[in-house]
């Protein structure tokens, strides 16, 4: 009998425990929420100025007038258009959003994977630094650094705020590495006399893809309700468009005594929307990460028999 040659065989692409992987995330309804929420927001920033009905600035002698045809989300006490300022402070908010996380989870990177891999004074040094930034208080150490800098605009904060929020990130870096750094690869990597930064760079860091993405997102929901914060409490330097400072403005005008729901209802769903987005799309990285975590379809197609048997739906019986 002739066995099989390898000309017969099916060998698997490469490629295929990629696309199994891809696919298992974008299975994940919590992931394809989250990304679709995410992904809105930042076509809106994107395109949200341009779109802009009204200049946001621009008085009318509609005042205080609640959602019509003409004004989708009412006036203010100016009468300027709240769905103009809406569209046009998606893209601050968006904006420090982003480059805040990017610059977080770069420092996180750099930071917490180089104190997890190396030993001695280098890796005690850096491993004390995020302890001291985990110390103190990042929104006041922000107010305070913005307060104290002459000129700031949306990108200046961005940098504060990405500057100051990454050693949470770097801890859980520090602490996944040290417990990669003794795999078995990583030693024949060592063994065969490749340097440090290769080793990091190509043994390690693309087994902390999972947990550096989910680092990014929780940034991002920080960097977001800091801005809003800031801009809420009137700090100079913060888009005048921001969904904090319509909320500033609408409390200072006493909207809510005035009954003017309008004016701070759509920025509070939009915050909330925004955070409910990222939150999901960290909750499918965490159940992509963690299989313990996803709930198993199987699962569900099984009920309790008396005595506690498994049965699945649908099974014939004998």
């Amino acid at each position: 009998m002739a066995l099989p040659t390898a000309d017969v065989m099916t060998a698997v692409p490469p490629a295929a425990p990629v696309r199994r992987r891809r696919s298992r995330f974008l299975g994940n309804r919590k992931a394809r929420a989250g990304m679709a929420i995410f992904g809105f927001f930042c076509l809106l920033a994107i395109f949200g100025p341009v779109l802009a009905p009204y200049d946001p600035g621009e008085r009318g002698e509609a005042l205080l007038v609640s959602p019509n045809g003409d004004h989708w989300f009412g006036t203010t006490h100016l009468g300027q258009d709240l769905f103009s300022q809406m569209l046009d402070g998606s893209r601050s908010v968006m904006l420090v959003g982003i480059v805040a996380g990017v610059v977080a989870t770069v420092l996180a990177v750099l930071i917490g994977v180089t104190s997890g891999y190396l030993t001695g004074v280098s890796s005690e040094g850096l491993s004390a630094l995020s302890n001291v930034f985990l110390v103190i208080p990042a929104l006041p150490l922000i107010l305070i650094i913005t307060l104290s800098l002459p000129d700031t605009d949306d990108m200046t904060i961005a940098l504060v705020i990405g500057c100051t929020s990454w050693a949470w990130g770097a801890r859980v870096l520090r602490a996944q590495t040290l417990s990669l750094r003794r795999r078995d690869y990583v030693e024949a990597a060592r063994a065969t006399g490749e340097s440090t930064w290769r080793i990091i760079g190509f043994e390690i860091l693309p087994n902390l893809t999972a947990v550096i993405a989910a680092s990014f997102i929780g940034t991002v929901i920080f960097a977001v309700l800091s801005e809003i914060t800031l801009a809420f409490i009137g700090v100079p330097g913060v888009s005048e468009w921001n969904w904090g400072a319509i909320l500033f403005w609408a409390q200072s005008q006493q909207a809510l005594a005035q009954g003017a729901w309008w004016w701070f209802v759509p920025p509070g769903v939009a915050i909330a929307l925004l955070g409910t987005g990222l939150a999901l799309l960290n909750f499918g990285i965490d159940e992509y990460v963690n299989p313990r975590l996803r709930t198993s379809s199987t699962v569900r197609g099984v009920k309790m028999r008396v005595g506690f048997t498994p049965v699945v739906k649908g099974a014939g019986n004998d």
